[in-house]
């Protein structure tokens, strides 16, 4: 600059802006928190409501037990981004979070506590223990609710719902009561999975699969008789006629059924043996042996003949030692029965002195074994299917503990495993008793998938033991009856009919499990919960009619109770009398002290959330549930069948489910590993914004990976949004309604943004609609960065900066920043709640504003321009060329801006050129001239090889540098003001 030359830089109107590039988002998170609780902003949105359409999102409740992992993060953080969406898309959203507060974990909790201090749990009072747990609870309630507020989750934090609530526990008997009286419930001896570390019986969403180690066992069942078996086999049975057919017969008495089982401890309770019907069976006899080897020569064993190879290997005889005699047809092996092995052992006392029939099962495959199962009614899905349909007994020979009955022969006391899970001798026992009765043929080891509790992480058994059950199949006499007259009809039906599930494939992983589910069983045998509200007649049997007494009296007297004392008003002191005095006598009836399974409390929570709160769901149905894919088989799962039971229909019309959280190589997270991510260290590091952003970046229907490094790629994301919102900020100071120029009277280039803001506003909704974060961030992210930052921004900063104020361009440009603002910040609020309140309020600062509080603006469906659009898709093409080619200039050091240049462009498309002319060209290149010309290109010209038909050959500008805008141009220098362009004049005036 001339020493004459005024300095300009007072004259132009530079970004003005308090809002930082620096976030600090931890240090001031929680200021912003403190607000919103102070000037109520969930509750004003509530008051506020009107006539808006309600939008329920029924909070699947947390375990009130430990601190949050990374999956609570994510799920609350999902759930705040749909209830934030759905209100400011203008819907009344309403989101009551709540906690599971009853079940084993805190019982555990407590009962370790005892043991610290040498207490012993059974000698204290019931009421006491349920008081500790409920204090216990009570704690972490308090906990989990500052860790979800700090992620910035809204929702009615003062009020949330717990399943230990008064009415809540009064809710959850009532609706078990439901049941009672409807006639679903029933109670029956049958198999259940059992953990010995829990003692107790566990549902299906309570058990995952391990890897463990089992024995594997053949042993060998002898056959005894080849007709007249004592079970009614149907037309099979009979004698055999004729010499040939006595002859096979004869082949078969005194053969031995081979069977393979990885449970050894269940031989002892065998009734049946089970086969295909469709396998073809052989019969092998042994003609040699080795000298280590528990097979004797002559003697003759059937099984498949698949599978025949692999068991006498596992026997130590090669194919030289044996040979098969014939086929065994399935109408001879159902005539077949045979003696338990250890039938006749001395000291047995008569305990197995029975035959074991031969049935035919459709369960039975050829994948492994000797295609036979063992079949012990009482400890097994189909054993005891199979016992059901032929009138087998059960067994009792396995108490709560896993350890077997005192008195039974030879096995009295041993355990299965013991109270941390661990293999003890049961196994062992009756391994090394069929060794001594010569009945094992071989023995091995196998890993593979086993149940365990999920809780414990122990082994679990199929244990028979008398338990109360929901039955799904039996008619429900309510007649709700729309949606089917069973339970499982009335789920499917809604999983099918009434219920979008997000995704899809959600919806086929749960109707395959209500389909081919068993009766539910409700009793757990503990003491933290709410108990089975029943009374069941001393001395009569389960089908007796008055067995279950069913009273309405009865039944209101427990509810009242429950609603003033809860569910501890079950176990005081003359409960029983209180309850049945003037009804029936309380000699004649037993109380139950089960509680119900913790899967039927949450399922309930339709009930006393959706149907009773005044901020409930007026149908008692949620728009919205939304938990882990895990959930299919738990609350999703729970919440159907509880409902379809009570309501006759799911309660609830969506679902989305997210997947599981890794680490950043896709490995699960484990304390052992040291990959875990904790949210509160996220937080603290970054902010809760982060962390919300790394969730909107994710696809969160499958697995989601992070650690360190995406955290950090997060971060720069975030840092570049916070640059694009600075730039409005700083651009828009002092704007006001007199600036504002009408959409018509926009240049082209801003109405091409209006144009942009349109499709983006659809995008937005609908994509929020859909529950797309993912594809909503980064449409944005993409318009923020790209046709914003990298584009508008770029070519306006000119007008921004020097234009005169009252210009029509500069007055246009502001006034879409302005409908940028309101745009951005309610489209990112409910991502970045803490960020958008940020940007909100540097702009509208106010003890009462607050983004929270506003909707997404309407957007004019005449802003939408599908021909302008696709002329300046045409622009940019060719300004990609141009820049590209200058910026190789920069790079050689020719020109140090772009300003310095004029350069020739070639566009052989007429139609783009002449939309090129059509605009000040060299404003959008950011050159301070250009040249467009339908010329041939020269061969020296630059080209994008994806871009053709443009060719840019560069030419420096002539003139001189305007020293306030900094274009170069011949009439700098000959204006009223020294050293500036017309322009500039013009803006100095």
């Amino acid at each position: 600059m001339c020493a004459d030359t005024p300095d300009y830089k007072d004259t132009l109107n530079l970004p003005e802006t308090d809002f930082p590039m620096r976030a600090g988002l931890p240090k001031r998170e929680p200021g912003w928190l403190e607000r919103w609780e102070k000037i109520g902003v969930y509750d004003r949105l509530r008051a506020g409501a009107g006539n808006r359409p309600p939008f329920i999102l029924h909070d699947g409740p947390p375990y009130a037990n430990g601190h949050l992992h990374i999956g609570h993060a994510l799920n609350k953080i999902l759930k705040d981004m749909v209830v934030r969406s759905q209100q400011m898309m203008g819907r009344d959203s309403r989101y009551v979070p709540g906690w599971d507060c009853h079940g084993l974990p805190i019982e555990w909790k407590i009962e370790q506590s005892y043991r610290e201090k040498g207490l012993d749990k059974d000698k204290v009072d019931v009421v006491e223990f349920r008081r500790e747990c409920r204090e216990f609870a009570e704690g972490w309630i308090d906990v989990q609710r500052d860790e979800f507020k700090r992620l910035g989750v809204t929702g009615k934090w003062d009020a949330p719902y717990l399943t230990m609530d008064f009415h809540a526990e009064r809710v959850i008997a009532e609706e078990f009561q439901t049941f009672l009286m409807n006639g679903t419930l029933y109670q029956g001896s049958k198999p259940v999975m059992w953990s010995p570390v829990e003692k107790t019986a566990l549902a299906e969403a309570e058990v995952e699969y391990h890897d463990h180690q089992s024995h594997t066992i053949w042993v060998k069942f002898r056959a005894v008789k080849g007709g007249d078996a004592d079970f009614d086999l149907g037309d099979e049975g009979g004698d055999y006629d004729g010499p040939n057919q006595a002859l096979l017969a004869s082949q078969l008495q005194g053969a031995y059924v081979v069977i393979w089982t990885t449970t050894p401890w269940t031989i002892p309770q065998n009734r049946a043996i089970c086969f295909g019907p469709e396998i073809s069976y052989g019969l092998y006899e042994v003609t040699g042996r080795p000298e280590e080897c528990w097979a004797r020569i002559g003697e003759r064993y059937i099984m498949a003949d698949s599978l025949a190879e692999q068991t006498m290997s596992q026997a130590r005889l090669d194919d030289s030692m044996y040979r098969r005699l014939r086929d065994v047809s399935a109408e001879e092996l159902s005539r077949l029965t045979c003696a338990h092995p250890l039938q006749g052992a001395e000291g047995a006392e008569g305990e197995w002195d029975y035959d074991v029939p031969l049935l035919p099962g459709d369960h039975v495959t050829e994948e492994a074994g000797t295609g036979f199962v063992h079949t012990a009614p009482s400890h097994g899905a189909d054993d005891y299917e199979i016992g059901r349909k032929y009138g087998l007994p059960m067994t009792y020979n396995v108490l709560e503990d896993s350890s077997f009955r005192a008195d039974l022969p030879f096995f009295g006391g041993a355990l299965i495993f013991d109270h941390k899970g661990k293999e003890k001798d049961a196994n062992k026992r009756v391994i090394d008793k069929l060794v001594e009765v010569g009945a094992l043929l071989a023995r091995g080891r196998l890993k593979h998938s086993y149940p365990h509790s999920w809780r414990s992480k122990a082994p679990v058994i199929f244990r028979n033991t008398p338990q109360w059950f929901a039955a799904i199949d039996r008619e429900v006499g309510d007649g709700q009856d729309t949606y089917g007259k069973t339970i499982r009809q009335r789920a499917l039906t809604s999983i099918d009919e009434l219920v979008t599930w997000t995704p899809r494939t959600g919806r086929n992983r749960i109707h395959s499990m209500i389909e081919a589910r068993p009766d539910w069983v409700l009793s757990r045998q503990r003491a933290w919960g709410v108990p089975l509200t029943c009374f069941v007649k001393t001395g009569a049997k389960p089908d007796d009619p008055d067995f279950l007494l069913r009273d309405f009296t009865v039944n209101q007297r427990i509810l009242d109770a429950f609603e003033q004392e809860g569910a501890d008003a079950w176990y005081k002191p003359g409960a029983k009398e209180r309850f049945l005095d003037g009804v029936v006598n309380p000699d004649e009836y037993e109380q139950v002290f089960d509680i119900l399974d913790v899967w039927f409390d949450s399922g309930s929570t339709h009930a006393f959330v959706l149907r009773d709160r005044a901020d409930g769901a007026e149908d008692g149905i949620a728009d919205l549930y939304l938990e882990g894919t895990d959930q299919h088989r738990g609350w999703f799962h729970s919440s159907m069948l509880q409902a379809c039971g009570t309501k006759g229909r799911a309660p609830y019309r969506g679902v989305l489910t997210h997947g599981f959280t890794l680490d950043e190589k896709g490995n699960k997270m484990s304390k052992s590993l040291g990959n875990t991510i904790v949210p509160e260290e996220v937080v603290k590091q970054y902010g809760a914004d982060i962390l919300r952003l790394w969730v909107a970046q994710t696809d969160y229907t499958g697995d989601q990976r992070i650690g360190p490094e995406i955290l950090k790629g997060v971060a720069d994301s975030y840092r570049r949004l916070r640059n694009t919102m600075r730039f409005l900020l700083g651009n828009l100071a002092g704007f006001s309604e007199g600036e504002r120029v009408a959409a018509q009277d926009m240049p082209e280039l801003e109405r091409w943004v209006l144009h942009r803001m349109a499709e983006l506003d659809a995008r937005v909704r609908a994509g929020y609609d859909a529950y797309d974060f993912q594809g909503v961030f980064r449409a944005l992210f993409d318009f923020a960065t790209g046709d914003l930052s990298s584009f508008y921004f770029d070519i306006r900063k000119d007008a921004f900066y020097c234009d005169a104020d009252d210009s029509l361009r500069r007055r246009a440009a502001r006034t879409v920043l302005d409908l940028l603002f309101h745009r951005l910040t309610t489209w990112l609020a409910p991502i970045l709640v803490f960020t958008m309140e940020e940007v909100w309020l540097e702009r509208f600062p106010g003890d009462e504003s607050s983004v929270h509080l506003v909707d997404i603006p309407e957007t004019p469906a005449e802003w939408l321009d599908d021909a302008l659009a696709a002329k300046w898709a045409g622009i940019r093409r060719v300004r990609r060329v141009v820049t590209a080619a200058l910026e190789i200039q920069r790079r050689d050091k020719v020109i140090g801006a772009s300003l310095e240049a004029a350069p020739v462009v070639h566009i052989r498309d007429a139609e783009v050129l002449k939309a090129a002319r059509s605009v000040h060209f060299e404003d959008i290149c950011i050159t301070s001239a250009i040249w467009l010309t339908g010329d041939p290109m020269p061969s020296e010209a630059f080209r994008l090889p994806e871009v053709e038909g443009v060719g840019v050959v560069f030419e420096t500008a002539e003139g001189e540098k305007c020293q306030r805008c900094w274009k170069i141009l011949p009439e700098v220098g000959s204006q009223s003001h020294p050293g500036v362009c017309s322009r500039c004049d013009d803006a100095l005036g």
